[in-house]
């Protein structure tokens, strides 16, 4: 693994503990010889950790439409930004960058581009790790409900295993950069699913 693209909030929530992580999952990257491909965006948590790559003296990868350059939003002092027309394009891209990634706090924005992310995995379209820097619990309500989709056979346990998870920036790590590909997951329908 070269680079992570990270999903996090252009807001950095109530909690300074979002924060604290994001920092510290950015100095994580560096110390560990990666690069940050990530929303472009100088505000939130997208902000925090890029800036924390970027003190360590690390690489920090943006990529964000035009319409949010024009909103001013986009961070200033990245190693490379690249300015794309659409929404679709710089979720495109990112995942191009990226050989895995992961989830921090976040809204609508944060779960749109990691379920995309999954149902790309689930369908074979890649095979890299994704994973959920859970702080402070925050996605444990996601997570159960993931686990009741199992459970209620919306969800195969084999693309649940799909999703890593740790609360710890460098417990994250560990387990994205030992992951091992189960293969073949693209079949998610069969004789049995009807």
């Amino acid at each position: 693994m070269q680079r992570l693209c990270v999903f996090c909030g252009s807001k950095s929530g109530d909690r300074p503990i979002y924060a604290e992580m994001a920092t510290r999952l950015g100095e994580a990257l560096v110390a560990r010889g990666l690069g940050l491909v990530f929303g472009a965006g100088h505000v939130g948590l997208m902000g925090v950790v890029a800036d924390a790559v970027l003190r360590a003296g690390g690489e920090a990868i943006g990529v964000i439409p035009q319409a949010l350059v024009d909103k001013e939003l986009a961070h200033g002092k990245l190693t490379e930004l690249r300015i794309v027309d659409s929404m679709h394009q710089r979720k495109a891209l990112m995942a191009d960058l990226a050989d895995g990634f992961a989830a921090l706090p976040g809204g609508y924005g944060t779960g749109d581009e990691l379920f995309e992310i999954l149902t790309w995995a689930q369908l074979g379209m890649h095979h890299k790790p994704i994973g959920l820097l859970n702080v402070a619990g925050f996605f444990d309500p996601l997570l159960a409900w993931l686990d009741l989709a199992v459970r209620e056979n919306f969800l195969r346990s084999r693309h649940r295993e799909l999703l890593l998870e740790a609360a710890d920036p460098n417990i994250l790590l560990d387990r994205l950069l030992s992951y091992q590909s189960p293969g073949e997951t693209s079949k998610w329908i069969d004789d049995t699913d009807r």
